[in-house]
């Protein structure tokens, strides 16, 4: 992994500035690489386009474009590898690395792009995958931002053909203490209320498929990561006999056990544990007496 620098003050040569993505003319030929004309005039601002960030050989009068950067040394620096974001476009790209600034992304260029700490949503962590938008700070330095719920709606289009029931795969991109909002595939927007996830968390950048529960007017969906009641029951039946088998047919849990338990210990609400316990004693499976459940011998 590259070892990314904390933010650096913007570099300039001529006209050019340390981000730019643009067309230069390969002015004279060294032994590391060719010398690109910064167009002040004196040679000893030529910009290198080293042979490693060359993706064909080039000779002089040759107009190639190019993403300037800082090299190790703080130098203005060509590369024929370009970045695949664009200032003011969006991105799903991974985080390389946390420093105590900001993180580090990688937009496909040479080096890394800063996320400041105060454009990150959520925590952060290396590898992580998110949501950012591509700009220049005050400063004139590039940057990338995870505040992105404007621009989403702009990339969007309305869902169509779409119907209850149908699945969906989306990541996230923003999270409120309702829920999560996520750009699917088709790049519809869609919502997942927090309590349509049985975990109850989804992280920034988080991709799941979940199914469609509501389609709005406005061409927005809401999805849930829960299974349909008939075969979430089964599900969760299933479960209920395997720790009643595990714990030789008893176990210290009933329809009058505290919510908070049963979603410690069975990942499901006291709804969900409810009916799946319904339908094990219809079944005639299991019985409750004091609250313990037993297996039917």
């Amino acid at each position: 992994m590259r070892k990314e620098r904390g933010p650096v003050t913007v570099k300039t040569v001529g006209r050019y500035r340390v981000g730019d993505v643009c067309e230069m003319t390969v002015a004279r030929l060294g032994e590391v690489g060719a010398f690109l004309d910064a167009g002040t005039g004196n040679t000893s601002d030529d910009i290198l386009l080293h042979q490693h960030q060359q993706t064909s050989p080039v000779k002089v009068g040759d107009k190639v474009k190019v993403y300037l950067y800082l090299d190790a040394k703080g130098r203005m620096t060509a590369s024929m590898k370009l970045p695949k974001m664009r200032e003011g476009q969006l991105g799903y790209v991974k985080v390389l690395s946390v420093t105590r600034q900001g993180g580090f992304v990688d937009i496909g260029a040479e080096r890394g792009v800063f996320l400041p700490y105060s454009e990150m949503r959520g925590h952060v962590s290396p590898g992580q995958l998110v949501w950012v938008k591509l700009y220049r700070d005050k400063s004139g330095r590039q940057a990338v931002t995870m505040r992105v719920e404007e621009d989403m709606v702009r990339a969007s289009v309305p869902a169509e053909d779409v119907k209850v029931g149908d699945e969906l795969t989306g990541t996230v991109y923003n999270i409120l203490p309702e829920g999560f909002f996520l750009l699917t595939t088709q790049r519809y927007l869609a919502f997942i209320h927090r309590s349509e996830v049985p975990s109850g968390r989804l992280d920034f950048g988080q991709k799941v498929t979940g199914r469609v529960t509501f389609v709005r007017e406005d061409g927005r969906v809401d999805m849930s990561l829960r299974e349909v009641k008939e075969k979430a029951m089964i599900t969760d039946s299933e479960r209920i006999l395997a720790l009643l088998e595990k714990r030789q047919g008893t176990m210290p849990y009933s329809d009058a056990t505290p919510p908070e338990i049963i979603k410690d210990a069975f990942g499901i609400s006291k709804a969900a544990f409810k009916r799946a316990l319904g339908k094990l004693m219809k079944e005639g499976k299991i019985t409750q007496e004091n609250g313990w459940t037993s297996l039917v011998k």
